[in-house]
């Protein structure tokens, strides 16, 4: 697993590296956090919104794009991984994942004024 911020850290310093890094030391992410200052990464895979959540097969193809659980700021529903957690457990039984995936929800990427 990998996490890909492509804000603009010029526009938006609290989503810059440093912020980047304090936010996974106090999350206690155990997976690498990487910054795509170019952008160009969000823009190869159609990224829309953080988070936008892609699982992909054991052969590098795309198994599953959608919400990582039902959360939503203000909607008191826990944040599980339900989604994300499912699509995998189908992968790891050699399975696919469903193909009813909803698009993720969030704040939209901040983009560079090109």
């Amino acid at each position: 697993m990998v996490a890909i911020s492509s804000n603009d850290a010029d526009a938006y310093p609290a989503d810059a590296p440093p912020a980047m890094s304090a936010e996974a030391r106090e999350a206690g992410y155990v997976f690498p956090y990487l910054y795509d200052e170019s952008q160009a990464v969000a823009r190869a895979f159609d990224a829309a919104c953080t988070p936008d959540l892609y699982i992909f097969d054991r052969f590098g193809k795309l198994a599953y794009r959608g919400q990582f659980d039902g959360a939503r700021p203000g909607n008191d529903e826990p944040v599980t991984g339900r989604d994300a957690r499912a699509a995998v457990a189908a992968l790891l039984l050699g399975a696919s994942p469903t193909s009813d995936q909803i698009p993720s929800i969030g704040c939209n990427i901040k983009w560079r004024e090109q």
